[in-house]
């Protein structure tokens, strides 16, 4: 497969993230913050009406972007910043373009957006694809 600057990169979609998956990836995480858990803790702290999606989750569906574009190839570095919240029940997608090709590494980059609210996490990578 040929890769050029500027190629879109597909979309990856989460079509309503789950509040509900949020519970078992806090046991994962090991991270018990209630606003991942709670939606009243999260009313109580002003920071909305729903419940918090962790933020390594939201890596993941750009990590997951990413893999789906590039099938076979390695994530050799990801920078990403996040901008504001994931909330249960969001569409998210995660989408990108290239910015460089050099070999057999692609410079990219990419955010995760919610429909309505616009981009959340916004980043870069470089994959090495393999032979």
């Amino acid at each position: 497969m040929s890769y050029a600057i500027g190629d879109a990169i597909a979309p990856f979609t989460i079509p309503c993230v789950s509040a509900e998956a949020m519970k078992d990836w806090a046991v994962f995480l090991a991270d018990p913050n209630p606003i991942h858990l709670d939606v009243e803790v999260v009313k109580a702290k002003g920071l909305g009406d729903r419940v918090i999606n962790q933020g390594p989750i939201n890596v993941a569906y750009m990590m997951n972007m990413l893999m789906a574009a590039f099938p076979g190839g390695t994530i050799e570095a990801m920078d990403s910043r996040f901008l504001d919240n994931v909330y249960g029940g969001d569409k998210a997608v995660a989408s990108g373009r290239i910015t460089a090709v050099d070999g057999n590494r692609i410079e990219c980059e990419f955010s995760l957006d919610i429909e309505g609210r616009g981009t959340v996490n916004a980043g870069t990578a470089t994959i090495r694809l393999n032979a």
